[in-house]
């Protein structure tokens, strides 16, 4: 997939005085994150690998496109992009979207409890372009296809089940999703310039053969309240799901999505922000914009996001310099690793595994600059819990 290059999008709106008020109070992440020293330190000279790592912490590779995963018969696929992790009993399994188009899908890598690769399968086939997802509380992965009127797949992260589409969650180019628990919907991103962010309500919770999707209105500011509008056509079969209701609230380009603790994270590569949407309250502001910076903002071409137990946000860049940037509860921004040598790539899947010790990503071009140079990494060290 060549680099995706979207323009910044207009000037800020609305008042970063708004951040300070009722809706931040008592919560982490107050204000649009400022740079600082993050809580790791520095990052050291590149390893073998070519990653610049904080003391402590060391890299290795787990599978090269286009080539046996090791010790697997099991051939790594083009592009890897989004991805999730998933407890296996005493290991975990690690799932990673294909980006190309056509042949796209999904692959797996499985972990026994010492980290050690004891096999890697095919989870999703034959679909097109799939970028990000998410994870669901009740195991599966959610493929999603980055192209117009895309679908969303639910896949079995041990390859045994076949995969099966979910029509009802809408049809359009789809980016990331990210289960909330609580209220039983799913958030979706969009990746176009006037995208928007959907919610998906299952008619029963667990599962998604059914249910309705939502799109988010309000204004054009950058905090205040939202509401939730039916979407009246999810096909998409005469007018796209973000023209349909004319109080949708748009943004530029939808990224990577995350939920944790009554909170929905989700990047706008179009900006360069990082947004919360306070689920509770049905409230939204910034977590961070790279134009409202002190200085030289360290973290650019916002893309997928992850969240460690601590509350720290792992946001990978799509460009940028290649790093994998955190955002701490405190508001302060600073790179966790950088990757050399691959400026022609972008960073993709960022993942912990389930007892948050190790982070699994992608280069999803690698030193080659091509789809078919992807290389999927493991970063094991002393995260914060």
């Amino acid at each position: 997939m060549e680099r995706r290059n979207f323009l910044r999008g207009a000037v800020l709106t609305g008042s970063v005085a708004a951040f300070g008020g009722s809706l931040w109070r008592g919560a982490a992440h107050a204000a649009p994150a400022q740079p600082g020293a993050g809580p790791y330190g520095a990052l050291r000279p590149a390893d073998a690998n070519g990653i610049r790592l904080p003391q402590g912490f060391t890299s290795r590779v787990i599978a090269r496109s286009g080539q046996k995963v090791p010790g697997t018969s099991y051939t790594w696929h083009n592009a890897p992009d989004g991805g999730a992790c998933y407890a296996d009993g005493s290991g975990w399994i690690y799932v990673s979207n294909s980006e190309i188009n056509p042949g796209g899908g999904a692959g797996a890598v499985r972990f026994d409890s010492s980290g050690n690769i004891t096999g890697a399968h095919r989870v999703l086939s034959n679909t097109r372009q799939n970028c990000a997802g998410g994870k669901t509380p009740w195991n599966t992965w959610l493929s999603c296809e980055e192209v117009d009127r895309g679908y969303v797949y639910e896949t079995d992260p041990w390859g045994v089940k076949p995969a099966v589409r979910r029509d009802a969650m809408g049809r359009f180019k789809h980016e990331a999703a990210a289960a909330d628990p609580v209220r039983k919907v799913i958030y979706l991103t969009e990746d176009v310039s006037d995208g928007c962010l959907y919610r998906f309500r299952p008619t029963t919770w667990g599962d998604l053969s059914s249910g309705t999707l939502e799109v988010m209105t309000g204004g054009s500011g950058t905090s205040g309240s939202i509401g939730w509008a039916r979407v009246p056509d999810p096909s998409a079969a005469s007018t796209a799901t973000r023209h349909q209701v004319s109080a949708a609230k748009h943004f530029s380009g939808g990224e990577g999505c995350h939920y944790a603790d009554g909170s929905c994270w989700f990047t706008t590569k179009g900006d360069g922000r990082v947004w919360r949407l306070d689920a509770a309250n049905n409230t939204i502001a910034l977590a961070y914009d790279d134009s409202l910076v002190s200085g030289t903002a360290p973290l650019t071409g916002v893309d997928n996001v992850t969240g460690s137990a601590s509350g720290d946000l792992f946001v990978a860049e799509d460009g940028g310099n290649m790093e994998i940037c955190v955002i701490t509860p405190d508001d302060v921004v600073a790179p966790f690793l950088r990757i050399d040598g691959q400026s022609s790539s972008e960073i993709t899947g960022p993942a912990f595994s389930p007892d948050g010790s190790r982070l699994y990503f992608s280069s999803q071009r690698g030193t080659s600059g091509s789809s078919s140079g992807g290389i999927t990494y493991e970063v094991r060290g002393p995260f914060r819990s």
